[in-house]
């Protein structure tokens, strides 16, 4: 029996008709709803014809989280009187609960991208709506994005929604070929906002770490909201693993403590969902009770003011979730939930100055995360680039690069980025590209359940107290009886099912496990460099914690690693024992092995090494390495530690001076003579010699000006003006012969001031005038000028009145400009 009544009292139903017009007429419209109105579960009845009457249609309702998947599909359950799998039904990875009468299906954004690449044309289904697509998940941005290609080009009857919490629909609506956007008003009640900052300072958080002093501050504000307020509270923390330490805090708490977030137990989350009349209870949860879950009654928020995001270091092939502050959409959302049924509040634990500070939206995952999956399917769709896609944000070309390299290394795309027959298989394993080639693999060498087994452990990681032994984690899982052991055993028959359990090796589970995560994970294969750390092969260093059973092991396939702020190396999180033959075996694309010359150490080193990426396996020093190779070392020894390491005299370091000077004033063909240009032309300047040298004291015997001189204009003749455009000395009317600086912009004559008396025009070379130091008779500095004559007019009476009581025996005649210029005292001349 349909639950009419609480059908009437979901706000959003005043936005259906405008809806239904806006998809009979365009087919694409974007719906803005706030959280609780009731367009994750009416919605889509309405659009599939349960309720009010309309023609049948089948509608696909994707969702982010599995969780918010299996909720909605029960709550539409519910409220036409029927239980999930009717004409309601869900699908997630691993479950799926539907029958020959359903019409609604709820599903993860994953399992949609995978049902796309399996049938474009999505045959038989009517709609699909994409639920909280303002979270900006990478998984809804593609099935967007693919959902657009198909409507334009084999399915234009296609009816597609954009669903949001947010009134920030321009982006979507935009995309979506400028779709009528239709907004729902919410029925919520007043929040009261309690600012709550901590009393003591805490310290940011970097990497996953969160502070523990916030941890216990954010358990006392929940036991100060029980204090002062009514009804459930419902508590956000960034993370499983501080829910579980701020649920140990509030042991003996007047309420009780559940635990809300994707690891959790079904049970758990039902119960939870299902609220509860025998007490007050706190719901501590990570971002997944943001939107999509209604938690009834909920009175009080306290919000921890923190999120994770997926991070990646393409640099040292390192990809993890990361803490990081929550957007101020975000904290909307969260507070938001205190007023769902009646007038609440949220306490907020930081400074509320911090509040402008914080970012507006989270940021897009498309931006941050590590895009290897996302270029398979891009690839599998037949756009390698991701180029044609209709993208609210383009990938970033770093990271599709980066993404690239993975799936060339894999098998999964060729030389051009075309998809494979092997990547078209890894892609409809619903894992990431590296386990799925951990998956296939590693069934080959270890049998099919034992790859499954260990790349289900990968898939997702197993809890802190499950060791940083990734062998040690697999026995801990066959035999737990925890949450996650149970979830774990669903991935494993999920996973075995897909591939051959070929037989593989027998034996312990060490060699096994070590070898499907290092085929994982080839870049973080690492050899042991005593007292806990390693090297990886990608060249990022790796630390064991102290105590760790893993620190005696002379090689480990490193499978969860983080890299704290400020910390030198990574932080080993997960890891197996191996031995070098297994790394061998994993990282054979990163083998090499050959002549190395190479610049290091300030000198040229030649050697034949063999390596796996970074790490050397052995080394041998080469008496007669090849000529070139040795040219190659010495210039980029040059180019590292610069052209200083040839000889440079005072007249050689001028001559580069006026050289430059002259390139400045007339250009071609005086040649540039940058550091960068003269590394460019080494052959023309630094030949024979270069190719002679072998060491680093063969450069410095190289006689850098007689090189220089090679560069000069001598087919042009222009040569032999060189002394005369950029004299190393000009003659003054003294006599004396003062050498010119040509280092500065301008060329710089230093000259004791009565050496020019006499002079009026200012001397010029190369048609610019030079810049006159006028010096004292003791040689220090009294003026400078670039116009001669007007500083005799004007500014040689000041320097007289203050130099000639200091320099008596000197001549300082009122008059400079008719007298004769000396370099003697007045004594001397006479």
């Amino acid at each position: 029996m349909i639950r009419t009544d609480a059908l009437d009292q979901l706000p959003v139903r005043t936005a259906v008709p405008a809806l239904e017009r806006a998809l009979d007429d365009r087919g694409v419209a974007v719906l803005c709803a706030p959280p609780g109105t009731g367009k994750t579960t009416l919605v889509p009845l309405v659009l599939a014809g349960l309720t009010g009457g309309g023609p049948v249609r089948r509608v696909v309702v994707a969702e982010p989280r599995r969780i918010a998947a299996r909720a909605a599909a029960r709550r539409m359950a519910w409220l036409i009187g029927e239980q999930a799998g009717g004409r309601v039904g869900f699908t997630v990875r691993g479950e799926r609960v539907v029958g020959p009468h359903t019409v609604v299906e709820v599903v993860t954004t994953g399992v949609l991208l995978q049902r796309l690449q399996r049938d474009q044309e999505l045959a038989g289904v009517d709609a699909v709506i994409i639920d909280e697509c303002h979270e900006r998940h990478l998984d809804a941005d593609t099935v967007a994005a693919f959902l657009l290609d198909v409507r334009e080009a084999i399915r234009p009857d296609l009816r597609l929604v954009a669903a949001s919490a947010t009134t920030d629909a321009e982006g979507w609506a935009r995309l979506l070929g400028d779709a009528p956007v239709v907004e729902a008003q919410g029925v919520s009640h007043p929040v009261e906002v309690v600012w709550a900052p901590p009393a003591g300072p805490v310290r940011p958080p970097h990497g996953m770490r969160v502070d523990p002093a916030l941890l216990t501050h954010v358990a006392s504000t929940v036991r100060r909201a029980l204090a002062e307020r009514e009804g459930d509270v419902l508590c956000f923390l960034p993370g499983v693993g501080e829910i579980g330490r701020v649920a140990a805090q509030l042991a003996g708490a007047a309420a009780e403590v559940l635990q809300v977030h994707g690891r959790a137990p079904a049970a758990v989350q039902d119960a939870v969902l299902a609220g509860s009349s025998d007490g007050r209870r706190v719901v501590l949860a990570t971002s997944v009770a943001e939107s999509s879950l209604t938690v009834p009654g909920v009175r009080v928020v306290v919000d921890s003011g923190l999120a994770r995001e997926p991070r990646t270091d393409h640099a040292r092939g390192l990809s993890a979730l990361t803490t990081v502050r929550a957007s101020q959409a975000a904290g909307r959302q969260r507070a938001g939930r205190a007023g769902r049924e009646a007038p609440g509040a949220v306490y907020r634990c930081w400074e509320q100055a911090e509040e402008g500070r914080l970012a507006r939206f989270p940021s897009p995952e498309i931006k941050v995360a590590d895009l290897a999956a996302f270029a398979l399917q891009a690839a599998c769709w037949g756009d390698p680039d991701a180029s044609g896609l209709a993208l609210l944000d383009p990938p970033p070309a770093g990271a599709m690069g980066a993404a690239r390299e993975v799936l060339t290394a894999v098998g999964a795309v060729d030389a051009d980025g075309r998809v494979t027959d092997r990547g078209v298989r890894m892609s409809r394993l619903g894992l990431h590209p590296r386990l799925a080639r951990a998956l296939l693999d590693g069934a080959a060498e270890v049998g099919g359940r034992r790859a499954a087994e260990v790349v289900a452990l990968l898939s997702e990681e197993p809890p802190r107290g499950y060791g940083d032994d990734l062998a040690a984690a697999l026995r801990t899982a066959r035999r737990g009886g925890d949450g996650y052991a149970a979830r774990w055993r669903q991935e494993v028959r999920r996973l075995s099912a897909s591939v051959k359990d070929v037989g593989g090796v027998s034996g312990p589970d060490d060699g096994a496990v070590g070898l499907v995560a290092a085929l994982a994970f080839p870049e973080r294969v690492a050899r042991a460099r005593g007292e806990g750390a390693f090297l990886m092969v990608s060249g990022t260093g790796a630390q064991l914690r102290d105590g760790s059973g893993l620190r005696s092991a002379p090689w480990l396939a490193v499978a969860v690693a983080d890299r704290p702020a400020h910390a030198a190396s990574a932080r080993v999180r997960l890891a197996a024992v191996i031995d070098e033959d297994t790394a061998r075996t994993a990282t054979g694309h990163l083998r090499f092995v050959g002549e190395e010359v190479r610049w290091a150490g300030g000198d040229v080193v030649a050697r034949r090494v063999e390596r796996l990426g970074a790490v050397e396996l052995s080394v041998r020093p080469l008496k007669e390495p090849a000529p070139e190779l040795v040219r190659e070392a010495l210039i980029e020894g040059l180019r590292r530690e610069g052209l200083g390491l040839l000889r440079w005299t005072r007249e050689t370091e001028q001559l580069r001076e006026r050289l430059a000077f002259l390139r400045r004033t007339s250009g071609a063909p005086w040649p540039d003579v940058s550091d960068g240009a003269l590394l460019d032309r080494t052959e023309e300047w630094l030949e024979p010699e270069l190719s002679r040298a072998r060491r680093r004291s063969d450069l410095a015997r190289i006689d850098a000006g007689q090189a220089l001189r090679r560069l000069l204009p001598w087919a042009t003749g222009e040569a032999a003006r060189l002394d005369e455009l950029a004299p190393e000395r000009i003659e003054v009317p003294s006599g004396s012969r003062i050498r010119v600086e040509y280092g500065g912009a301008q060329p710089v004559l230093a000259v004791k001031l009565q050496e020019l008396f006499g002079l009026q025009e200012t001397p010029r070379v190369a048609g610019v005038p030079v810049l006159v130091h006028l010096l004292s008779p003791a040689g220090r500095p009294a003026a400078v000028t670039a116009d001669l004559a007007s500083f005799w007019r004007d500014g040689y009476r000041a320097v007289r009145a203050e130099l000639r009581g200091r320099y008596p025996k000197h001549p300082w005649p009122q008059d400079p400009t008719t007298v004769e210029a000396t370099r003697f005292t007045k004594r001397a001349r006479r």
